[in-house]
């Protein structure tokens, strides 16, 4: 590592429920591909629009424990390796987070600059991108605290804002402002006459620092955060690729935004102004305003019939949705929730997600589809006492070897060939072929081959919770039984 090193510091902990039912709090937007032009998800765009930067370490990554294996896997797919994985066991919001991805960075050796990104961010303009974070290394290695202030499009309330101490004197060229002071979501007429001001810009939440600059300044103005973060670090457990953090010395942190922990009250604080076509993908109108469009202004994807139809958001994942002399809508078809909204009032999903949990609809933070890093399964349909599960499972992969108290399981294979344990003994089973796992056998399924798996899973008994697993080995380091 040199002294020129920057590591990407990628914050990955959201829920993104505005673009419900798309994202939800078990899979949320950064691990979605939304991007209509490529396959590569948020998060994975995240790290690779840096590749070329000039001292570009691999990145530290810092999500909940419930996302680890679907990070891990993403990272994967793209070839790349973190330096660590840190393991959140409670949302603290940024500064905590951003205190323990330095105190990391500093416990390799050296002191590197750290790159402060949100995992959920798309950027257009990547060679300029490149070009304002090389500026900004000459600010951060003297010691300054860099945050990214985004050139506004428009008069937007749904962003706080930034005022710095004086105006650029030159268009053409990227000039670094001192911090004045942090400005909250404004309303209409303020929006409309700040941006006027050359000296506004939108607040990104990133950044660019040295380790050790950040770590002082937390010292010096956020103390407890600092102390519970050493503790949490100190204590830490290495699980296969991940970090625990000790739980809880890190519950113990203030719940902050480094905003308010340190940047409005430092000295130290920098903004340069980047004007690279971004975008926090904050809602559904925002999203549809960077997805490719027709000829009427809408998006399609998917079973999708439109007529007289302008200016809409469609999207289906299974069924066919036919819109006729529809205007300004978003409608989005999941295999368990349909959503239609006007696009001027999608920031309000949010609070609509809020009403779901409280009134127990599990739709509001789950989806029918669940990851795990031996692959995932799809709940088809469900009874009081049965439910089926269509399982895929990926190839040179395994189940845990467990058993369950309350219910039986009948599998039937539809695609790969599964190698069967039940009670010591292991079958191959091909495709149409079955087998019944009677309740208190202890079972473990693998797919052994190089094609994925899949099979159907009939569940009956008084009890269909995942919480009725009990493991007795796993290749995957699960402490909770049902995760």
């Amino acid at each position: 590592m040199t002294d020129n090193s920057i590591i990407p510091v990628i914050l990955s902990g959201g829920s993104g429920t505005r673009l419900w039912p798309l994202s939800r709090e078990s899979y949320p937007k950064q691990f979605l591909a939304l991007d209509s032009r490529t396959k590569k998800t948020l998060l994975q765009k995240t790290y690779e629009r840096l590749l070329g930067l000039e001292g570009l370490e691999k990145p530290i990554l810092i999500c909940n424990e419930e996302h680890r294996f679907i990070v891990a896997e993403q990272f994967r797919e793209i070839n790349t390796n973190p330096q660590a994985i840190i393991l959140e066991p409670v949302g603290r919001n940024t500064a905590p987070a951003i205190a323990v991805a330095a105190l990391q960075a500093i416990s390799l050796g050296k002191d590197p600059l750290l790159l402060i990104l949100a995992a959920d961010h798309l950027i257009e303009n990547i060679v300029e991108f490149k070009r304002v974070i090389k500026s900004a290394k000459t600010y951060a290695n003297e010691g300054r605290l860099v945050t990214f202030g985004i050139v506004p499009t428009c008069a937007e309330t749904g962003y706080g804002y930034i005022e710095g101490k004086e105006s650029p004197n030159q268009k053409d060229k990227i000039d670094a402002l001192e911090i004045k002071t942090f400005i909250e979501k404004p309303n209409k007429d303020t929006a409309e006459k700040l941006i006027k001001d050359s000296r506004y810009t939108w607040n990104s939440g990133m950044f660019l620092f040295k380790a050790s600059s950040i770590i002082n300044e937390l010292e010096k103005y956020s103390p407890e955060i600092i102390h519970y973060c050493k503790i949490a670090i100190e204590k830490d457990v290495e699980d296969l690729d991940f970090l625990r953090l000790e739980a809880e010395s890190f519950k113990k942190c203030p719940k902050i935004s480094l905003d308010i922990a340190v940047m409005e009250k430092t000295k130290l604080g920098t903004v340069l102004p980047l004007n690279v076509g971004w975008s926090d993908i904050g809602s559904w109108k925002s999203l549809w305003d960077i997805s490719q469009k027709d000829s009427n202004g809408n998006y399609i994807n998917g079973r999708i019939i439109a007529e007289q139809s302008k200016n809409c958001y469609l999207k289906s994942e299974q069924r066919l949705i036919v819109g006729i002399g529809i205007e300004n809508l978003i409608v989005v078809d999941t295999n368990d929730a349909i959503l239609v909204a006007n696009r001027d009032h999608s920031q309000n999903i949010g609070n609509i997600v809020k009403s779901l949990s409280s009134s127990k609809f599990p739709e509001g933070k789950m989806h029918k589809k669940i990851y795990r890093p031996w692959g995932n399964y799809t709940t088809i349909v469900e009874g009081e006492r049965w439910l089926v599960k269509l399982i895929e499972v990926k190839p040179n992969a395994s189940l845990s070897l467990q058993m369950h108290h309350h219910r039986a399981e009948h599998w039937v294979v539809v695609n790969g060939t599964a190698l069967i344990e039940k009670n010591g003994e292991k079958q191959l089973l091909s495709e149409n072929e079955s087998t019944f796992i009677p309740l208190g056998c202890r079972h473990r399924l693998s797919n052994t081959g190089k094609n994925k798996l899949e099979l159907i899973e009939v569940q009956s008994g008084t009890y269909l919770d995942e919480e009725d697993i009990i493991r007795f080995e796993d290749s995957y380091g699960r402490i909770k039984n049902y995760s």
